[in-house]
């Protein structure tokens, strides 16, 4: 896999987006010389158009990464990677007819565009079934032994198998009557199997006297890589699992540290974003305020107490999106398709215009614009209580958004707040300004899908 921005993406998915960039913007190129009837040298030489190409593509391979073309495990199948590949290109052709119209002298899409989107369409459809066959050969697969038993292990076995595109292929070591090979067996197993091992993970929930040092050593120097489970089900999910966590791992591991210089640039980058953000929205501002009051009696702004860095409460506005009596009966969390949230709210949460006024407190420092949403104190002791490290989550700013909203959906149960919880402590752990950027990217595609506030 390959770390872009603190988040580990399957190599093959790199491979096809970088693939399929080239293979795009050479179809620009080549509908640009066949419709010019000239060579490509004049082309590119001809008003800027290499750059206006480059740009091109990147807003193609862009829209593509936003209609979810490079999530395979979003897709059935070879008929609606066709349908999403022809979506794209239909979004291509209208974004830059409507370039066009506005800034005329972007020339080159009179010409190029039409034509490039038809080789394009060729083009992908044929390059995606040349590829998904290369990824079946032998040379693309990683076959890999989890050395182990338990939930842990079965939890890892199946996030493998779940996820297609990390070329992983998992392998059951047994003997000849078919039992599990045991530890100290685990050498001459791998000298008799007639294909290639490349990874053992160890999954071992008990180590004491039953890890087998000596025989994973002999297995390492035969080039075969051994690796924890917590690393690889880390990589694979985007979230740390809690069952794997040991309080040695934050003092002695990777990440869980940020440079104080890293704080000044994310502090700024926060203020200007909320800056501009507040600009962006003003002339709108006096509509949601008349939709707010029509929709329902009641204030416009409401404002909630809410736990922050290093455990401080603030509070936290948003535009009212419920009735004024919606915690007549206490407070409790807020779930899907909640009842208590007015029309109008509703299609605030999906846009998340409601947290707009949310940016005041980015500017006074409260919030970030990236971080762990930030809870409110009549639950926090008792998810403390109920889940181990909840605490860490207040080691930094909470933010607008954050790793878990765009990785995962409503938090409105125990278990849902642990499964939330552990994407927290994946951002607290590789928090950075790459991966704030990441996020933010997210957010505007959940915001453009209208999948709404999580």
């Amino acid at each position: 896999m390959i770390r872009f921005l603190n988040v580990y993406y399957p190599t093959r998915s790199v491979l096809q987006l970088l693939s399929e960039a080239f293979i795009i913007c050479c179809c620009y190129l080549a509908a640009a010389s066949l419709v010019l009837r000239s060579d490509t040298i004049k082309v590119l030489t001809y008003e800027h158009n290499l750059a206006k190409v480059f740009a091109l593509t990147l807003v193609t391979v862009v829209i593509a990464y936003y209609c979810d073309l490079y999530e395979p495990q979003l897709i059935s199948g070879p008929g609606e990677i066709h349908l999403r590949i022809l979506l794209v290109l239909g979004l291509v052709s209208f974004l830059a007819s409507a370039v066009l119209y506005v800034f005329p002298s972007f020339g080159i899409a009179r010409y190029i565009t039409s034509a490039g989107i038809i080789l394009i369409a060729f083009a992908l459809i044929v390059w995606r079934q040349v590829f998904e066959w290369m990824q079946e050969r032998e040379m693309f697969r990683e076959r890999v032994v989890i050395f182990g038993n338990g939930p842990y292990a079965e939890g890892l076995a199946s996030l493998i198998s779940s996820r297609r595109d990390v070329g992983m292929e998992l392998v059951q070591p047994t003997d000849a009557n078919g039992d599990p090979v045991t530890a100290n067996h685990i050498v001459e197993w791998i000298e008799a199997y007639q294909k290639p091992i490349h990874r053992i993970v160890v999954a071992m929930e008990d180590r004491r006297g039953g890890l087998p040092v000596d025989d994973l050593l002999a297995v390492r120097f035969r080039g075969i890589q051994i690796e924890e489970a917590s690393a690889l089900y880390e990589r694979l999910s985007g979230k740390i699992e809690l069952s794997s966590l040991r309080p040695s791992s934050f003092l002695y591991g990777g990440g869980f540290r940020i440079q104080p210089s890293q704080l000044v640039t994310r502090r700024l980058a926060s203020i200007l974003a909320a800056g501009l953000g507040l600009l962006i929205f003003a002339p709108f501002f006096p509509l949601v305020v008349l939709l707010v009051k029509l929709s329902s009696p009641g204030p416009i702004f409401f404002r909630q107490v809410r736990v922050g860095e290093a455990g401080r409460n603030f509070y936290v506005y948003k535009f009212r999106s419920m009735r004024t009596d919606a915690e007549k009966g206490g407070a409790r969390w807020a779930s899907k398709n909640d009842p208590r949230v007015t029309k109008v709210g509703m299609l605030m949460r999906k846009t998340r215009i409601d947290e707009v006024p949310q940016l005041w407190n980015v500017l006074r420092g409260d919030m970030g614009f990236v971080g762990p949403r930030p809870e409110r104190p009549e639950f926090v002791p008792w998810l403390a209580e109920q889940l181990p490290y909840y605490n860490l989550r207040h080691l930094i700013r909470p933010g607008l958004t954050g790793w878990a909203q765009v990785r995962y959906g409503y938090g409105a149960t125990l278990e849902e707040s642990r499964e939330k919880l552990q994407y927290d402590l994946y951002y607290v752990k590789h928090s950075s300004l790459g991966l704030d950027l990441l996020i933010m990217f997210e957010t505007i595609k959940i915001i453009l899908r209208r999948r709404g506030a999580q």
